[in-house]
């Protein structure tokens, strides 16, 4: 009763937000795309869509089948790379999106030994936070999200969002602090957060001052967060001047070499993020999706446990 197309139709409705989108989308004229939409009704028997305007918006019935595109697109993917197995073929291609540190740190190790290991797949990487990857992942725009969460994340992207994919935690990342190296605390090896409640602070991403404004609300003060960039250089060269001070995670700072101006400090063991690995549900038959999770999961736990990876 049901086809791949019938499934990629509703998930081009549900992106686009019109029939006219969808039809651009997948190459057809609108009233082509109209005339599918009354034969899947008809046979389904139930309303796919309904009219906002001059927008279309998916019924319950056409979010359910949404729901369901990158699964079976995953499925057929996964029977061409069996093929192609079977015919000598390449191994495929993976689309990625991770995070920014990833990018400097996991990343290039990732592609230098898929290339010793898989030297027919071709990996395409995207930089996202975790709630756009997930979204990228949902869309069918990525195979693959390196994501992160803290804990009580009040808008944790691995929730309702990411229902109907498949997710796993695959380590937690140690939080550290990042103090000038001439500050009163760091000679100290582990520093209590209330004494920093008067410096002045370096948010991150969202999430990560998110994370930040929580820690030092737990130490009874708000952080005043006098500088915000993504940047995790830039975050350690405004520390090592004297500008504020910071929390960075370990990925990050594995990232590059020590900066001088810098000393790192332990915050207590419970300030950890959990790294996840989302992908549509059945990616893992794919014979490329499965080398890169194996691969990043492997290289992941050599940098957020590197005595327990040996």
């Amino acid at each position: 009763m049901l086809g791949a197309q019938d499934l990629r139709l509703m998930r081009a409705i549900a992106d686009s937000g019109s029939i006219t989108g969808a039809a651009l989308a997948l190459g057809y004229s609108q009233p082509a795309v109209s005339q599918h939409i009354k034969r899947l009704e008809s046979r389904t028997g139930l309303p796919l869509i309904e009219r906002v305007g001059r927008r279309a918006r998916l019924t319950e019935a056409g979010r359910v089948l949404a729901r369901h595109a990158p699964a079976v697109a995953t499925a057929l993917e996964a029977a061409q790379e069996d093929l192609a197995q079977l015919r000598g073929g390449g191994r495929g291609q993976v689309r990625l999106a991770g995070f920014p540190s990833a990018s400097a740190s996991l990343l290039p190790r990732l592609l230098a030994d898929l290339g010793r290991s898989e030297p027919g797949l071709q990996v395409l990487y995207v930089e996202a936070e975790p709630p756009e990857a997930v979204d990228a992942v949902r869309e069918g725009r990525a195979d693959v999200a390196l994501t992160f969460s803290f804990p009580g994340d009040r808008d944790d992207p691995h929730g309702r969002s990411a229902r109907g994919l498949s997710m796993r935690a695959i380590g937690q990342e140690e939080l550290l602090l990042v103090l000038p190296a001439d500050h009163p605390s760091a000679a100290r090896e582990r520093v209590d957060i209330a004494d920093l409640s008067e410096e002045s602070w370096i948010g991150g991403c969202p999430r990560c001052r998110g994370h930040l404004l929580e820690l030092c609300g737990r130490a009874g003060f708000v952080p005043r967060i006098a500088f915000e960039t993504d940047n995790f250089v830039a975050v350690e060269g405004l520390v090592a001047q004297g500008i504020g001070v910071a929390t960075l995670p370990r990925i990050a700072l594995d990232a590059t070499a020590r900066r001088e101006g810098v000393v790192i400090r332990p915050l207590p063991a419970g300030e950890r993020r959990t790294l996840h690995l989302v992908t549509a549900r059945g990616a893992d038959r794919l014979p490329s999706v499965r080398a890169v999770t194996t691969t990043l999961e492997r290289l992941i736990r050599q940098v957020i446990d590197p005595v327990a990876a040996r």
